[in-house]
């Protein structure tokens, strides 16, 4: 089954539930209905379905169809389920992303920083440190180490805007899973400088550490995401499995 076929799919119905052409509770256009304004198979539709029911948009109902289920996330979440870069985030809330490059640098990685990355000691990485704003507040602070050798010609330029823009349209790489660790970490000098944090209000921050991997099953890249606690909300759809 072509992957982008289901896919596109998925996402025309994703975002017509999300502008609402749909209302919350309201049934979906029938499966036979549904595959002929796709032109696609019932195998190809139920899998854009099926993927809709992970992310918690609708849910199946035997003998009755698909319920939309879709409430919108409050501003300043950020899923858990899908990898989404952070002017995606920002735009699915509906609010002005603001990207800036602190830090730009080439190093090959020691012994310490691989066992935290899971990289090999002595690759070659872009490390950047990044401060990232919604509306105008700074709101989370990154550091990112991308393998070079995976990520080539990144420029402090291309940081700015958006790393996976560049990966996925220049380089046309195809970015797969990744995986998170989320901790409560104190703040530290720098949080406290960039993220304008009162340490005698806020001792602590929300960590979201991850190791993303492309199709080819390289880790290109490691990224430890620090997050202002008083903005901080993540969400996610759990699905029991029976």
């Amino acid at each position: 089954m072509p992957k982008t076929i289901y896919q596109s799919i998925y996402k025309d119905l994703k975002q017509k539930i999300e502008n609402d052409d749909f209302s919350y509770q309201e049934m979906l256009p029938s499966e036979n209905t549904l595959i002929q304004k796709y032109g696609c198979s019932r195998n190809t539709l139920r899998r854009a379905i099926s993927c809709l029911v992970t992310d918690g948009y609708v849910q199946t109902m035997q003998g009755k169809g698909v319920r939309n289920i879709y409430r919108p996330i409050e501003q300043t979440s950020f899923t858990i389920g899908e990898i989404e870069s952070f002017r995606e985030s920002a735009k699915r809330n509906g609010l002005e992303p603001y990207t800036r490059v602190l830090l730009f640098a080439e190093l090959a990685l020691n012994q310490k920083q691989a066992a935290y990355t899971g990289f090999a000691p002595g690759a070659e990485v872009y490390y950047l440190q990044r401060l990232h704003y919604l509306d105008g507040l700074p709101l989370i602070l990154n550091h990112n180490y991308f393998l070079k050798e995976a990520v080539p010609g990144l420029t402090k330029e291309i940081a700015e805007g958006s790393i996976y823009d560049y990966l996925e349209n220049t380089l046309h790489m195809t970015i797969v899973n990744s995986k998170r660790v989320m901790t409560v970490e104190k703040i530290t000098e720098i949080d406290e400088k960039y993220l304008k944090l009162n340490v005698e209000d806020y001792n602590c921050l929300a960590v979201v550490s991850s190791q993303t991997y492309n199709s080819d099953g390289i880790l290109f890249e490691y990224t430890q995401s620090r997050h202002r606690p008083d903005y901080f909300r993540f969400y996610d759809n759990a699905v029991r499995n029976k």
